[in-house]
Parts: structure tokens; C-alpha cells; sequence
């Protein structure tokens, strides 16, 4: 039995092993101090395992990227779900967005990073169009249900910079906050829901009609 057998037998799914050691590694040390040793160490596996699998860094992180992308289509894809009035619909993806972002450091650190992952990878170019595809068809009902005719593209661009830029940021605008005595922000969750209800009052106000 090689080693890469031996780590199979022992962790019965050894792929999702190491990537849930490798969003460890970058939710704790961050990109620059992600090491394929280290993930090999948290997992419990030889050192040769996660090259016997993704290759390379940037293969592991490739996946780790992708698993991102799936988990936050399926959260905004589930938060939707039933939801009739496309307002709310899309203040419930937004809310669904930031808290599993929230709730995955690693694996939001890496989504987006193409220096870091296989950008043309085709898992990762589909999962990318999923979740972008679903925040696209929440403000293409917006404008059909406002009867509005701003650019739906563009619209689901600014949507989806703004809900990343909260995750981001809410560390340092709960700091700013505080130095300044503004009180304890609420919950990214509900603050998300209020960024996306001044993104659809902006995006259909007749000043941005085109």
C-alpha cells in the first residue's frame, strides 16, 4: 500500500480532508503563508498527499476556490427559495452571501484570488457563472417587476462588489465604529439586507434609467 493509499484508507474522503486543512491554513496564516506541509500536517496525512491529488498549491487552492464558489450558490439559491417578491428575495441572497462568507474565512480568501487559483479552470469558470448567474437573475426581476430599465449587468456587478466589500471590511467598520462611539454595528447579516435595499433604490431610481 503507497502513502497516498494508506491516507485514503485512513480519512475515507481525503480530497475534502485537505481542502478543509487548506482553508484552515489560509484563514489562519493567510495566502502568504500557505504551505502544502502544512496542510499535509493538519490533515494528518504524508507530505506527498496533496500533490498526489491537486498537483500543486495552486491546483489545492483551485478546488478550495470552487467548494467556495458551490457553497455560496447554494446559500443564496436556498435563501431564495419561495420567496416571491424579487426585493426581498435579493435582500435574502445578499443576507445569505456575507454570513457564509462570514462563516468560511478560508475558503472566501480564496475565491476570488486568481493570482492564486487556475482562473481558466473550467470547474472554477462554471462555478463562478452559477453564483453570478444567480445573483443576475434576482436584479433581472427586480427591473422587470419595477418595470425599470437600468443595466442588469451592471447592476448585478455592483450588487455583488458591495456584498464582497462587506465582508471584508465589517472587521474595520466595527473598529471605526467603536473609536467613534457609534455603538456595536449590527450583524453583517442585517447590514448586508440594508446595503442591498440602497442598491435597489438606487438602481431604480429614474436618474439611472438608461
Amino acid at each position: 500500500m503507497n502513502p497516498a493509499d494508506d491516507d485514503r484508507y485512513h480519512h475515507g474522503d481525503l480530497p475534502n480532508a485537505l481542502r478543509r486543512a487548506a482553508a484552515d491554513v489560509v484563514a489562519d496564516r493567510g495566502a502568504a503563508g500557505f504551505s502544502l506541509r502544512e496542510v499535509a500536517r493538519r490533515a494528518g496525512v504524508s507530505h506527498a498527499a496533496p500533490a498526489h491529488h491537486f498537483g500543486d498549491a495552486t491546483g489545492l487552492l483551485t478546488s478550495v476556490a470552487i467548494e467556495a464558489l458551490e457553497h455560496m450558490h447554494r446559500a443564496v439559491t436556498a435563501a431564495a427559495e419561495g420567496i416571491d417578491d424579487p426585493r426581498a428575495r435579493l435582500k435574502a441572497m445578499g443576507r445569505a452571501y456575507v454570513e457564509v462568507s462570514i462563516s468560511n474565512p478560508g475558503h472566501c480568501a480564496v475565491a476570488f484570488r486568481h493570482d492564486l487559483v487556475h482562473e481558466e479552470d473550467p470547474a472554477y469558470l462554471a462555478a463562478s457563472d452559477a453564483a453570478h448567474g444567480a445573483f443576475f437573475e434576482a436584479v433581472a426581476a427586480i427591473a422587470e417587476h419595477e418595470g425599470g430599465h437600468f443595466d442588469v449587468g451592471l447592476a448585478t456587478s455592483l450588487g455583488w462588489a458591495t456584498l464582497q466589500g462587506l465582508v471584508e471590511l465589517y472587521p474595520n467598520m466595527q473598529e471605526i465604529g467603536a473609536r467613534h462611539g457609534q455603538g456595536p454595528m449590527p450583524a453583517i447579516g442585517a447590514v448586508a439586507e440594508q446595503f442591498t435595499e440602497m442598491l435597489i433604490a438606487g438602481m431604480t431610481s429614474p436618474e439611472v434609467a438608461t
